[in-house]
């Protein structure tokens, strides 16, 4: 821990504090999964005592809810940018479909920290922390949300605003199901290398994700004109 530790008195000193915090979580989570940050190591890495990083945070677990609405945040604003160059408005609802899952797909696989976020937040991320905490992550959310559903529905418009935040569900809980399975640990890693039956139970993140979103893509397609 370091010395001379000065409390942070105005809101500018406070902000600064708050952020070298998240950027400290945010370095680390480049080293290690979530599972694996503690408070303590975190502290440590900041150069704060422990009670002094929770004058900011209530938790380890809502340093890393702010931590990963900012990742979100800036992978909203990569979608933006992204996604209307990748998706033929020209082509078949289909290949639109596909076009957007892969790109969707892609950049999720490009940016490993934000996916260890979602795949723990509904078991981790939002336990231990206050009610205010929670509700202005889960408001915040559903505000990138807003924009992301924009989005699926500049590329596919024959989809309603309900079939658009369902397929932004799928794209929250099937990332936050793959990740983990793509996240192999040595053992099977090698299992995997060793032995060509397991080939079926060794899943790529961006394809199996990609599959996924174009499926139910599709299938709310298909209810609509039913």
């Amino acid at each position: 821990m370091a010395t001379g530790f000065q409390r942070a008195r105005s809101d500018e000193q406070r902000a600064a504090r708050s952020q070298a915090i998240l950027d400290a979580a945010a370095s680390m989570l480049e080293e290690m999964t979530v599972a694996e940050l503690s408070l303590n190591a975190l502290s440590r890495r900041v150069g704060l005592a422990k009670s002094n990083v929770l004058r900011y945070f209530d938790s380890r677990e809502a340093v890393l809810l702010e931590l990963l609405y900012g990742l979100l945040r800036e992978w909203v604003a990569h979608l933006a940018d992204e996604l209307p160059g990748a998706v033929d408005r020209q082509d078949a609802f289909v290949r639109r479909a596909e076009q957007l899952a892969q790109a969707i797909a892609a950049s999720l696989e490009a940016r490993p920290v934000l996916c260890d976020l979602i795949s723990t937040q509904a078991a981790v991320l939002e336990h231990n922390v206050s009610v205010e905490a929670v509700t202005t992550h889960k408001l915040r959310g559903l505000e990138q949300g807003q924009i992301i559903c924009g989005l699926i529905l500049d590329a596919l418009p024959e989809l309603s605003e309900d079939d658009a935040w369902k397929y932004l569900l799928t794209v929250w809980t099937m990332a936050s199901a793959f990740w983990p399975l793509t996240c192999a640990p040595e053992a099977l890693v090698q299992a995997y290398a060793a032995d060509e039956r397991l080939a079926r139970t060794n899943v790529e993140f961006a394809d199996a994700l990609a599959d996924s979103l174009t499926t139910v893509a599709v299938g709310l397609h298909a209810r609509a004109t039913l």
